[in-house]
């Protein structure tokens, strides 16, 4: 019987000139690898849709035997590094014997007063995880996300929302030698594949857990019994003044995802933002609509708890399966430079953790990637999709 084998390695490239970029990434990529390419994925940051597009056309072109898949972002991630707002190609390549890769390029159409998603293949029994990467402004990936389990089942999604330098109309999707330029794009990935998910939202909870006990919409009206405003504002004035100025940058509030847990702690929950206060109806708006009986607490995001959270779970992820051989990264575009000081913070945190794998990504508009076993649409977040040659008796994946 042959042995299986797996390989990943990446590439990244910064220039003007983006498709000489994208073959100097690719390039890189391809040739870290000891044996064909499978999968391919590539990122471009480019001010010109037509040149990032030539450049994905390029990119496609020189791994004919490959499932490649791409799009734009507004930065890129590669070579242990991330490049924000600047031109620049990343690439990750991947030999994956036993595989089975089936490539999709989904779009939307209107059926009365619903849209309809299209283009999903039909999964199979041993698919492990689907990649996604969506045009934010084209295709409902939120909804698409969030019902995903009803034609996936309990697959994991993991990806990112695509985005341009020049934003709407600029976004292009890459899939088999095609551009598209909207919907979205992604791969399934079954057979002999060995990966696993992992997604930090990079949140610390304060003051105590509260049911919901009155709502309109995405309107908190009461927690506990008392209007959602009184609540906050206690949990607010028994901060010290250190925590109150990561409240007043950013509150979050996060949905358990365990009702049944007896306690709910850091990583229990759904991260959400807190949109704002209504006043005049002591409610409190966030980014979700939840349901009277769930279970909240307010959250806070700093650069430190970030850190934190993502270098506990990669290492949780490295003492449980023994760390990875290649990793794809999707990285919010408000993480990096804006949060850390630094555009490398991720991907050194991967390589670091994992070893000196094969890593490559964007930043995305939103992130997508599964907590407390069901997919979601995040921000803030990074998500992290683990490949390994290790063999294990499991369906190999995280929920």
């Amino acid at each position: 019987m042959a042995l299986l084998t797996s390989c990943f390695s990446d590439g990244l490239a910064v220039g003007s000139d983006l498709v000489v970029a994208a073959e100097t990434a690719v390039r890189q990529a391809l040739s870290g690898l000891t044996g064909p390419p499978h999968l391919v994925c590539f990122f471009i940051c480019g001010d010109d849709p037509d040149e990032v597009a030539q450049a994905g056309l390029r990119a496609m072109r020189m791994a004919p035997g490959a499932s490649v898949i791409g799009c734009s972002a507004t930065g890129v991630i590669g070579d242990g590094r991330g490049v924000e707002v600047t031109p620049a190609v990343s690439a990750w390549a991947a030999t994956l014997d036993g595989a089975r890769l089936t490539t999709f390029a989904l779009d939307t159409l209107r059926a009365d007063d619903r849209f309809v998603v299209v283009g999903l293949p039909e999964p199979q029994a041993d698919d492990h995880a689907a990649i996604l990467f969506a045009d934010p402004y084209s295709f409902p990936t939120d909804g698409f996300v969030e019902r995903s389990d009803e034609v996936l089942g309990d697959l994991p999604l993991i990806g990112g929302l695509a985005n341009a330098l020049t934003g709407r109309g600029a976004v292009r999707l890459f899939a088999d030698g095609e551009v598209y330029t909207e919907g979205a794009v992604g791969v399934l990935l079954g057979g002999a594949v060995e990966i696993r998910t992992v997604v930090s939202q990079g949140c610390r909870p304060i003051g105590p857990t509260m049911a919901v006990t009155g709502v309109e919409d995405n309107l908190l009206l009461e927690l506990a019994g008392q209007p959602a405003l009184a609540r906050l504002e206690e949990v607010v004035s028994a901060l010290d003044e250190d925590e109150r100025e990561l409240v007043a940058s950013g509150l979050q509030i996060g949905v358990a995802m365990d009702e049944y847990a007896e306690r709910h702690e850091h990583g229990d929950f759904l991260i959400r933002g807190v949109l704002g206060i209504d006043p005049e109806r002591e409610a409190v708006a966030i980014g979700d609509v939840v349901e009277i009986g769930r279970t909240v607490r307010f959250q806070v995001r700093d650069a430190a708890t970030a850190d934190e959270d993502l270098y506990e779970l990669l290492d949780a992820h490295r003492e449980e399966f023994g760390g990875g051989d290649g990793a794809l990264l999707f990285s919010c575009n408000g993480r990096g430079s804006a949060m850390f000081g630094s555009a490398d913070h991720d991907a050194v945190a991967v390589r670091e953790t994992l070893g000196p794998i094969g890593v490559a990504g964007f930043f995305a508009a939103g992130e997508v990637g599964p907590v407390g076993g069901h997919n979601h649409v995040h921000g803030f977040t990074a998500s992290v999709l683990v490949f390994s040659s290790r063999p294990s008796g499991d369906r190999s994946y995280d929920r």
